[in-house]
């Protein structure tokens, strides 16, 4: 469930690191490296067992793979770490919940081929191409009502916004109904959060305390966000099937597969796996973003320098630092052995990328932000193998066109603190201050913008999935 941040955390040595406590999530993001570094340097993976929660089934625990080379083989090895029955929630949801989230992400081939193959011809390079322009356009607008608004929380006003205008466009979800995704999205991201599900667990004593009323409220208050989604999904699926537009909800909900067609509920899951991916990830990368350039001014300069010649490494290193997804989980199908450790039929195992990002036996100075790093194996975008993001094209697309635009218009903008996510799964900012002066040009509507929005450079990375 959740928790205040403690008032003070306790000397870190292995036996303090406790990843399924919320206390750890609660931490300083430095004090969880330095933690992942030490479990990084044990013989093997650790096991952790979350807390007894009412009316959740007794957790066995789950193996923590902290390490590049863990993660990256397990994520090779579908045949032995499957997706099923759930690949993004620590513990088994009830089976009355899991209708509303179980998707794609959730399955293994060949099911989980055949329909990524509908989804991802949205997501090619080419189709990507041609939806640059708008998406530019976009990206001028939303800095041209930050230029007029002021100084303020840059996650509502400019991380958050492209994102979510790219993807519900792309979906065919009209503007009005822009602002209640959002919302309904960061209570199913945000599930942990109390600011987003209201209840608290009292983490004071040895052993966590949840209250039945309290998981009551958060289990409901999170299937009542995925029921109004699939609302709105199925209304905009009983259009699309009557009259087809050509957006992917349209070919979602018209597609053949294997002479079947999506359930209502199928297509309601996938559409809320798109709209909480296409949205939460990259906006947490592009918030991150912008917090790096400040803490790091060395690097914004070695940026602005040369934006179209390191743009894509910066992009790169922007993911690999922030990993704005921390975890997914596997299922182990079979007994099975890798680097060493063996793995039994029926265990759980996290891949948690964050750490694996981090791993000094693969990046040198894993810590630093360094926008030249070369070569970047950085799996912030999923390991290698059938779940590699889907939409890693678009989010590297999106980020290069926020940060050409706002460096463009607003070379001295910087971020203040933030108000971090409560979570074990996405690395996020809640809210981020953000301050700027305004170019006396950029100030005059009738003037010239700085310099002319260049086409985007061509972006480095490989083939699509995630999520």
């Amino acid at each position: 469930m959740t928790t205040q941040e403690p008032a003070s955390s306790p000397p870190l040595t292995v036996a303090s690191i406790d990843l399924s406590d919320l206390r750890f999530w609660a931490r300083p993001p430095a004090e969880r490296a330095r933690a992942f570094a030490l479990l990084r340097a044990q013989p093997h993976p650790l096991r952790f067992r979350l807390p007894k929660v009412p009316f959740l089934r007794r957790d066995p625990g789950s193996w923590a793979l902290v390490r590049h080379a863990d993660v990256v083989e397990a994520s090779r090895r579908p045949d032995a770490f499957s997706s099923e029955p759930s690949a993004t929630s620590p513990t088994d949801m009830p089976g009355w919940m899991s209708g509303y989230f179980t998707s794609m992400i959730d399955m293994d081939d060949p099911r989980h081929a055949k329909i990524r193959r509908i989804v991802s011809r949205a997501f090619t390079p080419r189709m990507l191409a041609q939806a640059e322009d708008d998406i530019a356009r976009r990206a001028a607008r939303i800095v041209d009502e930050l230029v007029a608004a002021g100084p303020g929380d840059f996650v509502a006003r400019v991380a958050m916004r492209l994102p979510v205008e790219v993807i519900c466009d792309m979906l065919g979800i009209p503007p009005r109904d822009h602002a209640r995704v959002v919302r309904l999205t960061n209570i199913v991201v945000g599930y942990t959060d109390p600011e987003y599900v209201g209840e608290t667990a009292d983490y004071t004593g040895a052993r966590v305390k949840v209250s039945p009323l309290g998981v009551i409220r958060v289990l409901a208050t999170v299937a009542l966000a995925g029921w109004r989604l699939h609302r709105l999904a199925a209304r905009l699926g009983r259009r699309r099937r009557s009259a087809p537009t050509g957006d992917l909800t349209s070919a979602l909900v018209n597609a053949n597969i294997d002479g079947e067609r999506l359930s209502p509920r199928e297509f309601a899951a996938f559409f809320l796996l798109l709209v909480v991916a296409g949205n939460e990830t990259t906006r947490t990368a592009i918030a991150h973003g912008l917090k790096l350039f400040t803490d790091h001014p060395d690097q914004r300069r070695l940026l602005l320098a040369d934006f179209e010649g390191r743009i894509a490494g910066a992009v790169e290193e922007i993911v690999r630092h922030s990993s704005p997804v921390v975890f997914m989980r596997r299922n182990v199908t079979r007994d099975v052995e890798i680097n060493g450790h063996r793995y039994r039929a029926g265990q759980k195992v996290m891949l948690f990328y964050a750490s694996a990002n981090r791993d000094e036996t693969v990046f040198t100075d894993p810590d630093a932000f360094d926008i030249t790093r070369h070569p970047n194996p950085h799996v912030g975008f999923g390991g290698p193998g059938p779940h590699f993001c889907l939409g890693a094209h678009l989010a590297r697309r999106e980020i290069t066109v926020m940060f050409r635009e706002l460096f463009a218009r607003l070379p001295d903008i910087t971020a203040g603190e933030p108000d971090r996510l409560l979570s074990s799964f996405v690395n996020g900012y809640k809210r981020l201050p953000c301050a700027f002066t305004v170019p006396e040009a950029a100030s005059d509507p009738g003037a010239p913008p700085p310099r002319a929005r260049a086409r985007p450079a061509p972006t480095a990375g490989s083939e699509p999935d995630r999520r």
